[in-house]
């Protein structure tokens, strides 16, 4: 259950596809900073951000993956992928970073009213 004044931060896009899913974790991580509760929803391409065999975007672009793996540090721990995403691209469960949590598409519509804000990248 959401606590009081959450935020969802859903990204979409691939990593290194735009500049959406790097602004995405940004708004996460200073959230976080400043002592909100951020939860982050990973749909379609926006999964790949969570491979943990990931390979660096084209010179000049910083890897996500350190960022992904720093969100713990700034106690964002709700990392949500709806399951037939996965399903969609074949990904594994075993294919991503720890701490990944799977929701069925069934329980999305709940998932976004349980939010007070809800912020799309």
């Amino acid at each position: 259950m959401a606590e009081a004044n959450e935020r969802l931060v859903v990204i979409r896009h691939a990593p290194y596809s735009s500049s959406e899913l790097r602004e995405g974790l940004d708004v996460a991580l200073v959230a976080a900073a400043f002592g909100q509760a951020v939860s982050l929803l990973f749909l379609g391409q926006g999964v790949f951000a969570l491979l943990k065999e990931q390979r660096v975007g084209a010179p000049g672009q910083k890897a996500t993956l350190p960022t992904i793996d720093m969100l713990e540090m700034y106690d964002i721990e709700n990392i949500l992928i709806p399951t037939e995403t996965l399903q969609a691209f074949n990904i594994t469960a075993d294919q991503l970073v720890e701490g990944v949590t799977l929701v069925p598409t069934s329980e999305m519509p709940d998932l976004f009213q349980r939010y007070t804000y809800v912020l799309n990248f």
